[in-house]
C-alpha cells in the first residue's frame, strides 16, 4: 500500500508544479492534497504537527511570495495598481488564449493595456510595467518552485 501512496503524492506533486505553468491550477493545493492523499493511504503517524506547523508556514509564504513578486515588479517598474489587476488577468487569461507562450504574454499585455485603459499612461510607461509584471511573474515562479521543493523534501524527510 505504501507504494500506492508515494504514486498518489507523486501525481499531486507533479501537478503543483504543473500549476507553475498553468495558473489556474492550484498549486498549493495540491502540494498538501499529496501530504493528505499520503497520510491516509500510508497513516499519518509520521506527519505530526511539527511537521503541519512548517507546512503551514511554506503554505503561507507561497501566498505571499506570489503576491508580493507580481506587485513588486509593477511598482519597480513604475506601474500603477490597474496594471497589477491587468496582470493577473492576463495571467489567468494568457494561457487559454495562447496556449504555451501565453503564460508569458498574457501577463505582460494585461498589465500594458490595463496601464493604457485606465491609468493613461503613456506607451512607454504601460510598456515598463509590462516588463515589470513579466519580471515579477518569473520571480514569483522561481520562489514558489523553490518553497514547494523545500516543502516536498521536509515532506521526504519525516516520512522516511
Amino acid at each position: 500500500m505504501e507504494w500506492i501512496a508515494w504514486i498518489a503524492a507523486a501525481v499531486c506533486f507533479a501537478v503543483a508544479f504543473l500549476g507553475l505553468i498553468y495558473p489556474v491550477i492550484p498549486s498549493v493545493v495540491f502540494v498538501i492534497g499529496g501530504f493528505l492523499i499520503y497520510g491516509l493511504l500510508d497513516s499519518f503517524a509520521s506527519m505530526g504537527w511539527l511537521f503541519w506547523s512548517i507546512q503551514v508556514l511554506f503554505t503561507i509564504l507561497l501566498f505571499g511570495a506570489d503576491t508580493v513578486a507580481n506587485l513588486f515588479g509593477i511598482k519597480r517598474f513604475g506601474g500603477s495598481a490597474a496594471g497589477g489587476w491587468g496582470s493577473t488577468i492576463g495571467l489567468l487569461a494568457g494561457p487559454f488564449v495562447i496556449p504555451v507562450a501565453g503564460i508569458l504574454i498574457g501577463p505582460f499585455l494585461g498589465a500594458v493595456l490595463a496601464e493604457l485603459l485606465f491609468t493613461r499612461a503613456g506607451f512607454r510607461q504601460a510598456f515598463r510595467s509590462g516588463i515589470g509584471s513579466l519580471v515579477g511573474f518569473l520571480t514569483s515562479v522561481a520562489v514558489k518552485a523553490a518553497v514547494m521543493a523545500v516543502m516536498i523534501g521536509v515532506f521526504i524527510l519525516f516520512i522516511t
